[in-house]
């Protein structure tokens, strides 16, 4: 790390350090119970962009993983590992390459089946807590890659978590407007929305192009 980091105190990178580490584990966790509710009450109303949005949210547990174990590392010895840490990225892109396929597959085939989803109130009200609790985690996570003088895992990690704002919202609006107008198509198109904004994750997070949106901001 370089620029404001050098300027750091060890005592300052570890406070700052331990600091992620915490809001990786939060994310973790407030991850895994959303995925397990999205999933579930998608399966039972038969809602493809509810059940993708539970696929993502266990995708942000597993990068959120990732994130907190380098973490820990740099606690544990000093030091950063960059090597590491651009495979952890790209491992995360991964998975995000596949989140969008299944979407997709599964977008494709609710829209070819006679499937009449069922609204889900659950579902909405998920959607419209991860729009409030998502924004202000990102920009604790922000504050903390930017304190790091720019850190690329933690700052990647942060915008990461912006885009699961992106997918609430699209996600919500999706469903919002089946409940009103009764259209089975808005669900899958909705799933494509989020497949689309997969890929384009995936994409920045391999190039390392997230990064430097952030540095840019």
């Amino acid at each position: 790390m370089t620029g404001r980091a050098s300027a750091l105190t060890e005592a300052e990178t570890e406070r700052l350090t331990r600091r992620g580490l915490r809001l990786a584990q939060f994310t973790v966790v407030y991850n895994v119970a959303e995925g397990a509710v999205a999933i579930t009450a998608g399966l039972l109303a038969g809602l493809v962009s509810l059940v993708g949005f539970g696929v993502d949210s266990g995708i942000e547990s597993l990068a959120a993983v990732l994130v907190g174990l380098r973490l820990s590392a740099r606690l544990r010895h000093g030091s950063t590992d960059e090597r590491k840490e651009r495979r952890a990225l790209k491992a995360v892109a991964v998975t995000f390459f596949l989140l969008a396929a299944y979407v997709l597959i599964e977008g494709v085939r609710s829209l070819l089946g006679d499937e009449e989803p069922d609204t889900s109130a659950v579902g909405l009200v998920l959607l419209a807590a991860s729009i409030v609790v998502m924004p202000l985690l990102a920009r604790a996570k922000r504050r903390v890659g930017l304190a790091l003088g720019g850190d690329p895992l933690v700052l990647a990690d942060a915008a990461e978590t912006r885009i699961c704002v992106l997918l609430s919202i699209s996600t919500l609006a999706g469903l919002g407007l089946y409940a009103l107008t009764g259209a089975a198509w808005l669900d899958p198109v909705a799933g494509f929305v989020i497949a689309a904004f997969a890929v384009h994750e995936g994409r920045e997070a391999w190039e390392g192009e997230l990064v430097e949106d952030d540095d840019e901001d």
